[in-house]
């Protein structure tokens, strides 16, 4: 009888033990796939939770974190790259086609023998076409000609109130720690911060949020894996500086099929956009050792998240 009671406790116990193998194995399973969904829909911001794997898991996951954060910004990087070398090109081509064509037709339009003619109307069509052109050119310059930061201490939470109050039109929940101080150039964080702000008015949002982000969202982790992050975020200490900031808005959602070319310089939706104030922005924030990119996975409450994040 003792020797049955003992042969089922181990058989119990091995049972058990491979039913945990088994179970283990399968998450893992699930976490590979959702990697690889995230590396497929080109979304390197993924970091999945270590929360119940071994040690030697849990160093191999962190390295997976940290390996997909930096490949997005490398990818980051060499997109801005590319089209500031772009637009360095375009804008100088057509510079050099356009300045003649506007001083030759301003020579005319001040030449007495054009003066009451029937070609004045129409040189004067080209002149302010060109000059027209020229102005748009001079604007996209911005792109690839960023001052140099200068980098001060900046209390965040002030910051923000600051810039709230030029937009009483919006409700504004801010969400940050009264202590966080970040380091960067005032004006120019200013104007990242007026880029996003215009864009979501013209997406009709009423109300902005600002959070600090300990960590970042993924998008294609599962609802409970999405739900840790969350509350992570809001059961952090209060003067931790975390891992960035999270702007959020109400406006329209953002389409998967517009999301990815958002950063495009010159791509817009809008019918009047211009389409350089996210690429701008992101250009910005990389002079200062900073990246932007937009999260899949808005926190509740809202339909669109950027995440400002510190190299």
């Amino acid at each position: 009888m003792t020797n049955y009671i003992i042969i089922t406790v181990i058989l119990a116990g091995v049972a058990l033990a491979l039913f945990y193998w088994f179970r283990h194995q399968r998450l893992l399973r699930e976490r590979a796939q959702l990697m690889r969904d995230a590396i497929r829909h080109r979304d390197f911001s993924f970091r999945l939770p270590t929360r119940g794997l071994l040690f030697g898991e849990k160093a191999l996951q962190e390295a997976l974190n940290d390996l997909g954060s930096e490949t997005q910004k490398l990818l980051a990087r060499g997109e801005v790259e590319s089209w500031q070398k772009l637009t360095r090109i375009l804008t100088h081509e057509i510079m050099n086609a356009a300045a003649p064509i506007q001083s030759i037709s301003q020579a005319y339009l001040s030449s007495p023998d054009i003066d009451g003619s029937p070609f004045k109307e129409g040189i004067r069509a080209i002149h302010d076409t060109s000059k027209g052109l020229t102005a748009f050119i001079d604007n996209y310059r911005k792109l690839t000609c960023l001052e140099e930061p200068v980098l001060t201490d900046i209390t965040l939470r002030s910051f923000a109130q600051n810039l709230a109050s030029f937009y009483p039109q919006l409700h504004w929940v801010i969400d940050i720690p009264a202590d966080l101080i970040i380091r960067a150039d005032e004006n120019l964080l200013r104007q990242v911060f007026i880029n996003l702000i215009k864009n979501a008015i013209e997406a009709e949002a009423k109300t902005i949020g600002l959070a600090p982000s300990p960590l970042p969202l993924w998008g294609s982790a599962s609802i409970s894996q999405k739900r840790e992050a969350t509350a992570a975020m809001r059961h952090s200490p209060k003067g931790g500086a975390g891992r960035g900031l999270y702007f959020s808005n109400d406006g329209h959602a953002i389409p998967p099929s517009v999301a990815q070319e958002i950063f495009v310089p010159f791509f817009s939706t809008k019918q009047r956009g211009t389409g350089i104030g996210l690429s701008l922005s992101r250009q910005i924030l990389m002079t200062m050792g900073m990246t932007l990119r937009l999260s899949d996975s808005p926190l509740p409450d809202y339909n669109v998240t950027f995440v400002i994040e510190q190299n």
